[in-house]
């Protein structure tokens, strides 16, 4: 049977629509917000995946070209794999609903959002979000629901919940934010050098919308949500983990407690060796039992240093930053090179500068715009001792290189400044946490080095939180176990002005504003460290760019003028590169760049350029070539596509009885423009005028 529910959003109606479409999953709901509309599924599997020792949740976001009224580009013409951005918003479903399954759920569970129609103003991941909190909520599927997402603007000192493309185009903070009734789930977000105090408010904020859309998903699930299912847990036998723990756990806590990662990773792998070995009787039927009761111990010794003990694995204390060491210029071909290293977290980035036209053209959705600047991120199996092969960028690359993309776009100067397409690539030599935010701080050492004139540079730091039992711990710089064992991957990064961008992940239901407010102002801190840091090693950008990089020189021209430049089928255009050897980028707006690893090249084809533009001018002289002869005269070429009439009576001071006794088609010849029709613009052009009259007869009698 099809129910409908609204509720006002920001000023708009969401339309959510339950029974009319896909019948057959666990749960649907048609999300409708203006006109933008969303189909979000999501179905489970009836028995637990066996083998596993994780919760198997998998969400897909489908862009359909159709959803913009656009047809697929290649040959194709159909869609492929995700986009990056369609694997983005599929992180930004997944990451607040994944704490909020039962604990041992081991069920595959899979949402679908597929994106029907796109109205640009309503954003289709808000939309998406919502819905797949509603089809879980109304699902059989176990779920400790709802949740609610927005995005928050922050325009002329005012926050705007869900903001328009124009509004998000002035915008200072375009957070995305997701949350239960009580708590905050998941941060997103980016920011033009904002406060602390700015960003929390703006969370604050739309944690008070989130509010509202969870009282609304809970009376659509009072109507019509389904039972929930029964599902089996996985529980360890507690008498064989009592009996692991009364053998190994002394050895493996001893092992934990190594300061160095590498040393840490070898002891706790021998460690685990013994007890296997210990219990090989038991391993064929119980090795899920055993190895349960391994991570318990591990789980609970690295928790338990730091709530009672505030001792963490490598002894540092809650507040302290990991040795810190960098080096810029390491590469010597390349255009710009950063090494960045945080205790055993490496980060080697590497910036590359390109033309303007070498930028990242995105066919999406509609509000995507070309990419200038450019973050990639590795993250390869090595640089944490496993042998997995290199494949195509998974997920975590992608997230990864957006956040620090999105870290530095702020600082980045504007193309009239800078007239460059900027890359860098951050590869990952060393990981034991952190390594995004590493990825930050060698990014802006590439850039420096690079000679990008960056507004400021940019570090990052990850904050981390244990919490049990109501005691409280922060942790600034977390570590890998700290991040694997603990509750919160709080990620911001900024200049000493302000934040620039922010992402957080829990795996506990929620943080209050007390967290968040304590854990900005100790990144705050932690960030000025790191900043002061790079500034030992490079203060601010070179000035001068490296050998190796292109020349880009900008010039501008009227942009009715633009076709002159270009010529017939791209004909004047394609032989001044042939000339020169350069590329010429030419804007719309007239703005044209010439790029080159030749000065002298460049300038000799800005030279042709601004001569092809240059408007004639009755006195000026000019040296043309002959390109047609008549009767009554000859045509010259005094620029590219522009003649004039070279009247037979202008060629010498002396009757000239024949235009061929003097002259012949492909002559050279210097001119004078006498006259410029202002009827017809017809240029008349004058060989005597500039011929003495000694110089002429000589000619005559030749």
């Amino acid at each position: 049977m099809e129910k409908v529910y609204t509720m006002d959003l920001a000023g708009s109606q969401l339309k959510v629509t339950i029974g009319k479409v896909a019948e057959q999953a666990n749960g649907a709901c048609l999300v409708q917000y203006g006109e933008t509309v969303v189909l979000v599924t999501a179905t489970s599997s009836s028995k637990p995946r066996e083998g596993i020792d994780f919760f198997p949740l998998s969400v897909d976001y489908e862009e359909k070209m159709y959803a913009v009224g656009k047809i697929p580009g290649g040959f194709i013409k159909r869609e492929g794999r995700p986009s990056e951005k369609a694997t983005l918003s599929a992180r930004l479903i997944d990451r607040p609903l994944r704490p909020l399954f039962p604990e041992g759920y081991r069920n595959d569970v899979h949402i679908v959002a597929t994106v029907l129609s796109v109205d640009q103003d309503h954003s289709p991941e808000i939309a998406s979000m919502i819905g797949s909190s509603i089809a879980l909520c109304i699902s059989d599927i176990p779920f400790d629901g709802p949740t609610g997402s927005v995005e928050v603007g922050f325009i002329d000192g005012k926050y705007v919940i869900n903001p328009s493309e124009e509004e998000r185009n002035k915008s200072l903070i375009n957070l995305s934010l997701s949350g239960t009734e009580s708590a905050i789930m998941m941060v997103e977000a980016g920011a033009q050098e904002v406060s602390e105090s700015e960003m929390l408010e703006a969370i604050l904020e739309g944690h008070e919308v989130i509010k509202e859309i969870c009282s609304f998903i809970k009376e659509i699930t009072n109507d019509i949500g389904k039972e929930k299912s029964d599902y089996e847990v996985f529980k360890a036998d507690e008498e064989i983990v009592s009996k692991v723990k009364e053998y190994g756990q002394e050895l493996l806590i001893d092992a934990i407690r190594q300061k160095d990662k590498v040393v840490r990773v070898e002891k706790t792998n021998a460690a685990k060796e013994n007890i296997r070995e210990h219990f090989k009787d038991l391993m064929e039927e119980n090795a899920n039992d055993i190895e349960a009761a391994l991570e318990e111990i591990e789980v609970t010794e690295v928790r338990r240093g730091i709530l009672e003990d505030e001792r963490r694995p490598d002894d540092r204390k809650l507040t302290e930053i990991r040795p810190l060491s960098s080096e810029v210029g390491i590469l010597p071909r390349t255009h710009g090179s950063g090494l960045f290293t945080r205790g055993q977290t490496q980060v080697l980035s590497i910036a590359t500068l390109g033309a303007i036209s070498e930028e990242q053209v995105i066919d999406g959705l509609g509000d995507d715009k070309p990419k200038r600047y450019i973050h990639h991120y590795n993250f390869p199996g090595f640089c944490v001792g496993d042998t997995k092969p290199s494949r195509s960028p998974g997920r975590r690359e992608i997230g990864h290189g957006a956040l620090a993309e999105r870290a530095l776009i702020p600082v980045i100067p504007d193309s009239e400044t800078f007239p460059y397409t900027i890359r860098v690539v951050s590869e990952v030599l060393s990981s034991n946490g952190s390594s995004s935010q590493a990825s930050i701080c060698g990014s802006t050492l590439a850039l420096m080095d690079a000679g990008v004139p960056i507004k400021a540079p940019v570090a990052g730091i990850a904050m981390g939180l244990i919490e049990e039992n109501e005691i409280i711990k922060i942790l600034t710089d977390i570590q890998g176990l700290e991040d694997h064992f603990g509750d919160m991957d709080f990620k911001v990064a900024g200049t000493r002005k302000g934040i620039t961008a922010i992402q957080m992940d829990i795996k506990v239901e929620g943080i209050k504003k007390e967290i968040l407010e304590v854990a900005l102002e100790r990144a705050k801190v932690a960030r000025f460290e790191i900043l002061d840091h790079i500034a030992t090693t490079i203060e601010k950008p070179r000035k001068e760019l490296s050998k190796y990089a292109p020349i880009i020189h900008m010039i501008s021209i009227d942009p009715e003028r633009i076709g002159e430049v270009i010529g017939v089928g791209g004909k004047i255009i394609n032989k001044i590169i042939e000339q020169t050897g350069v590329k010429i980028d030419i804007d719309d707006d007239g703005r044209i760049s010439i790029l080159s690893d030749d000065d002298d090249k460049a300038k000799e084809a800005i030279s042709i350029i601004e001569d092809i533009v240059k408007d004639i001018e009755v006195g000026e002289v000019y040296t043309g070539k002959v390109k047609k002869i008549v009767k009554f005269g000859a045509f010259v070429e005094i620029k590219k596509g522009t003649e004039g009439l070279l009247h037979i009576s202008e060629i010498a001071h002396e009757r000239t009885k024949n235009v061929e006794d003097v002259l012949k088609v492909g002559d050279t010849v210097e001119v004078k423009v006498i006259d410029i029709s202002d009827e017809t613009g017809k240029i008349s052009l004058s060989r005597k005028a500039i011929l003495k009259r000694e110089d002429s007869k000589e000619e005559q009698d030749k």
